[in-house]
Order: structure tokens, then C-alpha cells, then sequence
């Protein structure tokens, strides 16, 4: 029967929407993680790098030995950060940082200066990356959200539909093939089935049953002439 198609593919139209808006879901929850983890490890090792640079330059004093364990450490923590470049602004603060470092040791005020600046320039470049990253990282959950609603109210819609043509096709006839059964039983041997747009598998099985109570109310009737 054609109905029966058609609600089986109902059925299982119902069910890839489900499993879509199940994989849709996860599958946003899966991008938002590695945005949030690229977000830490992209820039978080430059702020450190810029830190350690800061924490040598400001613990300068006149002892030459702990002031070139100081440069070591300065320069370890500015390989660090050229290493893990990730903003096309950063070249220009880690060159101006690596002209000037070496004045700077020296006791060269302002190249200390400008280093300092430098490496302040740097830690802003990639804290403004991370808020940037993060902004991004938001609105991409926002708009998965509004996605999953979206395929929410269309599965939504999708099963009232399908709710009203199961009703309007399968339902209600069969009801009607029930109370059609029950008033025969009872004794209303008149009642036949009826009704208003009904699918055309439903038309031949009422054209069907209708004949067969016309075929059992004319037996009746000529078994009741007999006995008169």
C-alpha cells in the first residue's frame, strides 16, 4: 500500500533529522574545544617568553655575573617567543627587541627603554590575538547554537506535519473502519464507511467493506423473507 510507504518514509525522515541535529551538536561542541586549546597554546607561551624578559631586565643590578645570567635567561625566553611567532605584528617587536637587548644589558638607558616597550608591545599584540581568537571562538558557538535551533524547529515542524498527514491518512480511517465494525456488532446494520479526502488505498478497502455489509445486510434481509 502507498501509505504504508509513505509513512515508513515519514518515519525514517524523522529519524535522520534527529540523528542530523545529534551530529550537528556534536560536532560544534567538538570545533569549539581545539579553537579555545589553539587560543592557550598559540599565545600564551609568547606572554611567558615576554614575562621572563621583563622579570631579567628588572632584576639588573652591578653584579656582572648574575647580570649575564640574567642575559641568558633574556635570551632563551626571546628565542622562545621568535619561535612561536603566530600575529604578522610580532617580527617587527622581536627585531626592535633583539637590536636594543644588548645596549640595554650594557646599562644603555634608552635602549632599555625601548626594549621594555618592545617586549610590552609584544605581550599586547598577542593578548589582543587572544581576545580576538576568543571573540571568534564565541561567535562560532553562537551560530552553532542558532544552527541547532534551527534544525530543532524544523524537526519540530517536520513531525507536526507528519503527525497531520498520519492522522488525515492512517489514523482516522482506520478509526472509522473500527466504529464502522462496532455499529455492525451492535446492531446498526445500516452504518457504512464514509469520508472526505481519503487516500486511494483507503477509498478501495471502504468501496470493500461497504460491499461486504451490503452483501451480509441483503443475505439477512432474504433469510428474513423466507421465514415470513
Amino acid at each position: 500500500m502507498r501509505i504504508s510507504q509513505a509513512t515508513r518514509i515519514g518515519a525514517w525522515l524523522l529519524i535522520c533529522l534527529n540523528l542530523l541535529m545529534a551530529l550537528g551538536s556534536i560536532w560544534i561542541f567538538m570545533r569549539m574545544s581545539p579553537a579555545i586549546k589553539d587560543i592557550i597554546e598559540q599565545n600564551e607561551h609568547s606572554l611567558e617568553a615576554c614575562e621572563d624578559m621583563l622579570a631579567s631586565l628588572a632584576m639588573l643590578n652591578d653584579n656582572t655575573i648574575s647580570n649575564q645570567a640574567f642575559y641568558v635567561t633574556f635570551e632563551k625566553a626571546l628565542e622562545r617567543a621568535h619561535n612561536n611567532i603566530t600575529e604578522i605584528e610580532e617580527p617587527d617587536a622581536i627585531k626592535l627587541i633583539e637590536s636594543e637587548v644588548k645596549s640595554a644589558f650594557e646599562g644603555n638607558i634608552k635602549s632599555k627603554e625601548k626594549t621594555v616597550a618592545a617586549i610590552i608591545l609584544l605581550g599586547k599584540i598577542n593578548r589582543d590575538a587572544m581576545i580576538k581568537a576568543d571573540i571568534r571562538a564565541r561567535q562560532f558557538g553562537q551560530a552553532g547554537a542558532w544552527g541547532v535551533v534551527f534544525m530543532a524547529a524544523s524537526l519540530f515542524f517536520a513531525g507536526m506535519l507528519f503527525k497531520r498527514n498520519l492522522l488525515r491518512n492512517l489514523v482516522n480511517p482506520v478509526e472509522e473502519i473500527h466504529d464502522v465494525i462496532s455499529a455492525y456488532r451492535n446492531g446498526d446494520t445500516m452504518r457504512r464507511c464514509s469520508g472526505a479526502d481519503l487516500p486511494a488505498d483507503f477509498v478501495s478497502v471502504f468501496h470493500g467493506i461497504n460491499e461486504i455489509l451490503d452483501q451480509c445486510q441483503s443475505q439477512f434481509t432474504e433469510k428474513n423473507k423466507f421465514f415470513i
